[in-house]
This record gives C-alpha cells, sequence and structure tokens, in this order.
C-alpha cells in the first residue's frame, strides 16, 4: 500500500503573533517564524538556517550582494558583518566598490521614486530609487581620491593584480571604519568582482591603464583563487542578496563542490521570466549549485528590510549561545 504523505502533515499549529512593548528584533523574528505567515515565516526559517551555517566551523560561507543596497545604510550591516569575520568570501558587483568608496568622502542624500528627473539631470543630482548622489559625490569625488590610490599601489613595482588583489591593497589604504573594502582588507577577507569593469572603480582602472600599458587585472586569476577556496571546503554555505553575476558567480563555482550546503536568497524577482535573479534556490538543485539534502529557503521582500530583520535576530540568538 502506498503511503499516505500528507497523514500527518498538520501538526504544528500556526500562532498569532502579539503586541509587546520591548520585544527585541530576536523575539519578533522567532514570533514571525511561529506565525506561519507567508514571507513572515521565511525570515524565520533565514534566520535559523543562517545561526546554523555560520556557527559550522567546517563552512566556507558566501556573501554575495548588488550595489544598489550600498547606497543605502544597508551598508551598515554588510559592514557589520565583514568587520565580525562572519562570511569567509565576498563576491559582488563593481558599483558596490563605487557607493562604498564614494560615501566615504562624500555624503548620499535622501530623495523620492516621484522626483523628477529631468530636472535631476539638470542640477547635478542622479537618483538611485529614492536615494540622491550628486555628481561631485561619485564620479568626481571617486576619480580625485581613486587614481592616487592606485599611483600608489603601482609604484610597488606590482603589475597584475586579480580583483580581490585590487580591492585588498585599496582597502589597505583606506583609513575609515564604516568601509566594507576597509573592513575586508584587515581582515583578509576577499572581494571578488567578475564584472570589474562595469562601474566607476572599473573605469579609473581602465583610465589609469592609458599612460601605464603593462597594469593588468587578471580575472581569471580571481577563478583560480576561488578554486583553491572552493574544492578543498568540507561545506559550503552562502547568504545570496539579489541576483545577478553576484548570485550566480556564488552558486557556479560551489556546483564544483556538489553544490552549497546552506543558502538563504534574498529577492524581489519573479521566477516566471526564467531570469536568474528570479530563480528560487530550488531551482539551483537541479543544476548541482545547492545540494538536494541542503538547508535553504528564498525569502522574497526588499533586503532593506528582510536582511536588518534577519541578521539582527542571528546575531542576538548566536551572543546568547
Amino acid at each position: 500500500m502506498k503511503e499516505d504523505m500528507y497523514e500527518n502533515v498538520a501538526t504544528v499549529p500556526v500562532e498569532d503573533m502579539a503586541l509587546n512593548e520591548g520585544m527585541t528584533v530576536a523575539e519578533l523574528v522567532e514570533a514571525m517564524y511561529r506565525s506561519g505567515g507567508f514571507t513572515a515565516k521565511k525570515v524565520g526559517v533565514a534566520a535559523d538556517i543562517l545561526r546554523r551555517m555560520f556557527s559550522d566551523e567546517e563552512s566556507v560561507n558566501f556573501l554575495s550582494f548588488p550595489a544598489c543596497i550600498i547606497s543605502t545604510g544597508t551598508r551598515g550591516i554588510i559592514k557589520e558583518m565583514v568587520r565580525r569575520r562572519m562570511v569567509d568570501v565576498i563576491i559582488t558587483t563593481c558599483g558596490t566598490l563605487d557607493h562604498d568608496l564614494a560615501r566615504i568622502w562624500k555624503d548620499y542624500y535622501h530623495g523620492d521614486f516621484l522626483m523628477d528627473d529631468a530636472e535631476l539631470y539638470h542640477h547635478g543630482v542622479n537618483r538611485l530609487g529614492n536615494i540622491l548622489v550628486p555628481n561631485e559625490s561619485y564620479g568626481l569625488i571617486l576619480e580625485e581620491k581613486l587614481i592616487p590610490i592606485i599611483e600608489e599601489i603601482y609604484a610597488t613595482g606590482k603589475r597584475t593584480f586579480s580583483t580581490s588583489e585590487i580591492i585588498r591593497e585599496v582597502g589597505l589604504r583606506l583609513n575609515d571604519e564604516s568601509s566594507i573594502i576597509y573592513w575586508a582588507a584587515k581582515n583578509d577577507i576577499p572581494v571578488y568582482v567578475p564584472g570589474i569593469t562595469d562601474g566607476a572603480f572599473g573605469s579609473q582602472l581602465w583610465m589609469f591603464r592609458q599612460d601605464h600599458r603593462d597594469f593588468v587585472i587578471d580575472l581569471l586569476k580571481d577563478e583560480q583563487e576561488l578554486a583553491d577556496i572552493v574544492f578543498p571546503a568540507k561545506k559550503s554555505g552562502a547568504l545570496m542578496i539579489g541576483g545577478g553575476i553576484s548570485k550566480h558567480h556564488t552558486i557556479w563555482w560551489n556546483q564544483f563542490r556538489d553544490g552549497l550546503d546552506y543558502a538563504v536568497y534574498l529577492t524581489t524577482a519573479e521566477e516566471y521570466d526564467g531570469s536568474l535573479s528570479g530563480a528560487r534556490v530550488r531551482e539551483a538543485v537541479s543544476w548541482g549549485k545547492v545540494r538536494e539534502n541542503a538547508r535553504y529557503v528564498t525569502v522574497e521582500g526588499d533586503a532593506t528590510i528582510t536582511l536588518p530583520l534577519i541578521m539582527n535576530a542571528v546575531l542576538a540568538e548566536m551572543k546568547n549561545k
């Protein structure tokens, strides 16, 4: 007789959330998990998986994310994860370098999604969602500050760099504890940017090379470094925020060790169009990028909301244990 897989499925009751004065973030996330409700429960599941992942001493842990959130205060959450050495490898986009560095030297500002973009253009202000980035806070300041740093690195005599190497060299020359790149360099956490030319940081590298033809960024050296990290790993895990090249490079490399053991994905993308960004973690199982017995969850929602909730809950629980 075929076993009825649904025979004992309804066993955990849904619990109502309460409005409790003084409730901690960790208590709130736990209540969200017990509520059983849609994305609220997924936030709780993600916190539980990440606690296990960060506590697993055998796991090499990846963090991937897109640049856009680094223009916001969510940069502080990422910075704290790096400062506390909660991850071993970062894979991101060139814009992350742009925003992280630019915000060391200049401010970004509050704006609105409905502002007149033509008017902003005529005032020399770029709009990133509801964040305002004046020209002097982005391209101009990066050109002013980065070229002298690159010249200093070049003067050491080294001519060929992987992206992680050039990013580390820049990070070592910073003196600002708000910076992700600063803490990554200080804590020897490699930062890989497979699309290094797709942003202002990459443009400065290209401009410098116009007068220094022996200056080379070797992308294949990055791949060798990643191979040296992935192949010996007993286990691996990843917190992936958003999609695109940073997400794919993370799961792509982990397929070479038969997939991630832990995977948490935060996304706003839809899967109906077949996009990599919209693909749920379960799809990666079919490619061998996530193990079929892995602990994984996809959390739908804006990462500027979900990530602070999840990581504050994770940190509180790990501290208590």
